[in-house]
């Protein structure tokens, strides 16, 4: 696609292409002009490119565009129109061009149209404000691509600020969360919790230094959902059944990180039960075009009717993480089945 400047550049090409065309006009009628009026049209093309980017860089950025409509049109009224009139009749003057042309054409000066000098300047006026009105256009033009390019860049920079702010409230949620999780551990197995303390620096590491830009390798994401899995099984019982079902070769596309955490967090919160059988299923799909995630975890009547008012930070975010990274591009379908005692999670995630 051209670039806005390229597209103003080739206007402006076409501008004086039309012009110069216009002023030789005499040649296509095979009409043939002495070498004065030559030199007086090349030196008004001059002038009227001159006119052209005055209006453009000038008078239209300090003026129009200012609101002093009033100004602009008395700057063109009285400034540029008298001076272009003016330059045009001195350069007749200095080329003697009126007897030169009288001499070439073999007219006798007493039986010329007493308005043809008129007609001449009415010409250069309507050119001149062709050429200004041309410039305003071009002027409007760049105006409207400008504004509407700093609207882009606000927005970006509106988009990468939110994303920031999320991203700040994912880290201490996520910490809070694993710290609950090895205090809890240090009562009942202290060598547990050591072994949870060190596979926490390998989360922190990732978290801290893999995750500063908004998106990531999905081959990272997936080890570091396998590292924090080996962490939370430090903390449940027998009785829970963890499944973590994954292509066995994991295309390497980019993913945003720990998109697929408020899911899994939410899982171990509230699909777990030290006293009754209970599971989290996790499954990865991943498609040429597509990847999806699944969690499905046991739900219990009591867990149910906490999880209404509990989703907190994690899901919130996560959505508006998605909102700002995948516009139009994810499916997220939550499913509390209570009849089954399941609460299912899917995203689809279109890769461009």
């Amino acid at each position: 696609m051209m670039s806005d400047k390229r597209i103003s550049i080739l206007a402006q090409i076409l501008i004086f292409t039309g012009l110069a065309i216009l002023q030789c006009l005499p040649l296509f009628w095979k009409v043939y002009f002495p070498i004065e009026y030559w030199i007086k049209q090349s030196l008004m093309f001059a002038v009227w490119v001159g006119i052209f980017y005055l209006s453009l860089k000038v008078l239209l950025p300090f003026l129009l565009f200012r609101g002093r409509w009033g100004f602009f049109l008395l700057s063109v009224i009285l400034l540029v129109l008298p001076s272009v009139l003016i330059f045009s009749h001195v350069s007749d003057n200095l080329l003697d061009l009126h007897a030169v042309l009288n001499k070439h054409f073999n007219v006798d000066p007493k039986k010329e149209h007493p308005d043809k000098a008129l007609l001449g300047d009415f010409g250069t006026v309507i050119i001149t404000l062709l050429v200004i009105g041309s410039s305003t256009v071009i002027g409007f033009g760049e105006k409207l691509r400008s504004e509407s390019q700093l609207r882009e860049n606000l927005e970006k920079e509106k988009v990468t600020s939110e994303l920031s702010f999320l991203k700040s409230q994912i880290n201490p949620h996520f910490f809070f969360n694993i710290l609950n999780s090895i205090y809890a551990l240090t009562d009942t197995d202290v060598t547990a919790a050591r072994a949870a303390i060190y596979n926490l620096s390998h989360l922190m590491r990732y978290v801290l230094y893999d995750t500063q830009n908004n998106l990531t390798s999905l081959q990272k994401e997936v080890a570091f959902v396998e590292d924090y899995l080996k962490l939370m099984e430090l903390r449940i019982t027998s009785n829970v059944q963890v499944i973590f079902d994954k292509p066995a070769i994991v295309k390497d596309v980019e993913v945003a990180p720990m998109l697929f955490l408020p899911f899994i967090e939410n899982a171990f919160k509230h699909g777990i039960s030290s006293i009754h059988p209970s599971y989290i299923y996790i499954g990865l799909r991943q498609t040429e075009n597509t990847i999806e995630i699944e969690v499905r975890n046991s739900l219990f009547e009591e867990q149910a009717l906490n999880k209404e008012e509990s989703n907190g930070i994690g899901i919130g975010n996560t959505k508006r993480r998605l909102d700002l990274i995948y516009p139009g591009r994810y499916e997220l379908d939550i499913d509390k089945n209570t009849a089954a005692s399941e609460f299912s999670v899917s995203l689809k995630l279109k890769q461009l």
